[in-house]
């Protein structure tokens, strides 16, 4: 059978007013009081309702992330950051992974209701502006990464042109003329962002746009980043640098360079995007955009708080946390002691 705040009561010999104010954390209870209801609760074994107290709270106690994939280090790591921000303001998290497909996602926005979470997070990769539910009759959605669906959503996002124009133009600073992009792809839109940034970086540095050295991606998965890299050693005019739309991609594009018999930075020099891990571990490691992942993570559960807990409606609010350019060993050469440029 089991134990109720009344048994834990009985047996701390207090009332079950003063064990309900111990099990949900408020102050004012006087110390041994706590004590013995403290002691009851580990001799009972009692555990909340926590299902029953969110119902009575009016709120599911979950929280909804979207994300294409899993496998993908950023998301993976984004994930466990929203998780940890969530669990601050009392939420546990459902993850959906979408593969990216709009059919998936389609499906996935359509099934969150307040019956099942509290809010939602989402990184869209192909919904469209028309398959989001309207804002003011389903729950509280925030948008994660820059998208072109125009929709009165609040946001949480980097600058994407300017992170980078700032990958591009450090990779001018080092001299490289013929800068090449891998990770091309009209269907992301923040990969147009990415490409805006990458001539507009160009532009600036008196450098022409060679469409030879702009590398399509369907995935951005280091198989796809290899592929590419092939693909420009291949040219007559193969590139002296590479800017990579995502770390994966940038590992890729290492073996291939690794596998040609040429050297990093000396003869190619790389960068990513994203800070992920396997990029400060990889040999050499990878100069890389560093996304300030806490603060997106923390941005978008504050968003989700603030609708659930405002009064009136307000309009959306669009969040931009920093980034900072890592430079490491495929720029810098190795033994160069990494060290983070923030954005200008």
């Amino acid at each position: 059978m089991a134990v109720t705040l009344k048994d834990v009561a009985t047996l701390a010999g207090v009332s079950v007013k003063t064990v309900s104010n111990v099990v949900n954390g408020y102050a004012f209870v006087k110390p041994e009081n706590r004590r013995r209801v403290e002691e009851a609760l580990a001799a009972t074994g009692y555990r909340p309702n926590v299902g029953a107290r969110n119902l009575r709270r009016g709120r599911t106690g979950f929280l909804a992330l979207m994300v294409p994939e899993l496998s993908i280090p950023y998301f993976g790591e984004l994930a466990g950051l929203v998780i940890t921000a969530a669990q601050r303001r009392g939420w546990s998290v459902l993850i959906e992974q979408t593969q990216g497909t709009r059919t998936r996602e389609r499906a996935t926005v359509d099934s969150l209701g307040p019956h099942l979470v509290d809010g939602a997070l989402v990184h869209p990769e192909a919904l469209e502006s028309g398959d989001f539910p309207d804002p003011e009759k389903g729950i509280p959605m925030v948008l994660l990464g820059e998208h072109a669906v125009d929709v009165e959503l609040d946001r949480v996002a980097i600058d994407n042109v300017r992170a980078a124009h700032a990958a591009v133009s450090h990779l001018v600073s080092l001299g490289r003329k013929r800068i090449a992009a891998i990770g091309v792809n009209p269907r992301r839109g923040t990969a147009s962002l990415r490409v805006a940034g990458y001539r507009a970086a160009l532009s600036d540095a008196g450098l022409s746009v060679v469409d030879s050295l702009m590398e399509p991606a369907d995935k951005y998965h280091r198989a796809n980043g290899a592929a590419a890299m092939k693909r420009l050693l291949s040219l007559p005019e193969p590139p002296d640098a590479v800017f990579c739309f995502n770390d994966l991609l940038a590992v890729g594009a290492l073996r291939s360079v690794a596998e040609r018999g040429l050297r990093v930075p000396q003869d190619i020099a790389i960068v990513g995007f994203d800070n992920t891990d396997e990029s400060a571990f990889s040999l050499p490691s990878i100069t890389t955009i560093a996304p300030d992942k806490a603060a997106i993570a923390d941005a978008a559960v504050d968003l989700v708080h603030a609708r659930i807990a405002g009064t009136e409606q307000t309009p959306p609010h669009e969040v931009q946390p920093p980034f900072s350019l890592e430079i490491r060993e495929s720029t810098a050469g190795v033994g160069t002691a990494a060290g983070g440029t923030p954005a200008a």
